[in-house]
């Protein structure tokens, strides 16, 4: 392994454009274009081919195309059940970790890469990747980006066009650019989900 390689996911300053790196990279994108022009009625071929292409991805967990990934989702871990709308887009040059059950809106941003403010380093094309962890249980709205180094806590929502710079815990609501708490998961959730719409509890399973 190349010393670049080896730094993907140390979070060390590397070379992405490392021939190793590019030489592993371009395979993986090559799984992905053929995984992005399947048919939609191709749900059992898709999820076979997400078993070659992720690092780990749990049963029962659906992507809509088209999936943009740096690595072809190779150091992406899905849990079980994660669903994501259209436009996932996982910047994965190093680890993203994705809880059970969790969703994605379309055009999602999961973003591990950096790159140095100093410009002399920039102009080298150095580059760095911090690992996300996104707990179970959580819904990301559509728009959503998520920044290098992230963890987002279980059964937290993220809303539409939020862009997270900071940590955010388990069991809250947070909305806006950068990111913030609105408030936790509470009893009100458990009688409206939507503004005044009330739950039928006798409705649902």
């Amino acid at each position: 392994m190349s010393e670049m390689k080896d730094r993907l996911h140390t979070g060390e300053l590397y070379l992405p454009g490392d021939e190793e790196i590019i030489a592993d990279q371009v395979k993986r994108l090559d799984k992905l274009y053929d995984f992005n022009i399947t048919r939609p009625t191709e749900y059992e071929k898709r999820c076979a081919m997400l078993k070659e292409m992720f690092a780990e991805i749990g049963d029962g967990c659906y992507i809509e195309p088209p999936l943009h990934a740096n690595f072809g989702g190779a150091h992406a871990h899905f849990g079980k059940r994660v669903y994501a709308n259209f436009n996932l887009t996982m910047v994965d040059d190093t680890h993203i970790y994705v809880g059970d059950y969790t969703l994605f809106g379309p055009n999602v941003t999961l973003a591990t890469a950096g790159h140095p403010i100093l410009p002399e380093l920039r102009q080298q094309g150095y580059q760095y990747n911090m690992p996300i962890h996104i707990g179970k249980n959580c819904w990301l709205g559509a728009g959503v980006i998520i920044m290098p180094g992230i963890t987002i806590g279980d059964n937290t929502v993220i809303g539409a066009g939020s862009i997270v710079t900071k940590d955010i815990p388990a069991n809250v609501v947070a909305v806006g650019n950068p990111c913030r708490v609105l408030r936790k998961v509470n009893e009100h959730d458990r009688e409206y989900y939507f503004k005044d719409r009330k739950i039928d509890y006798n409705s649902i399973k």
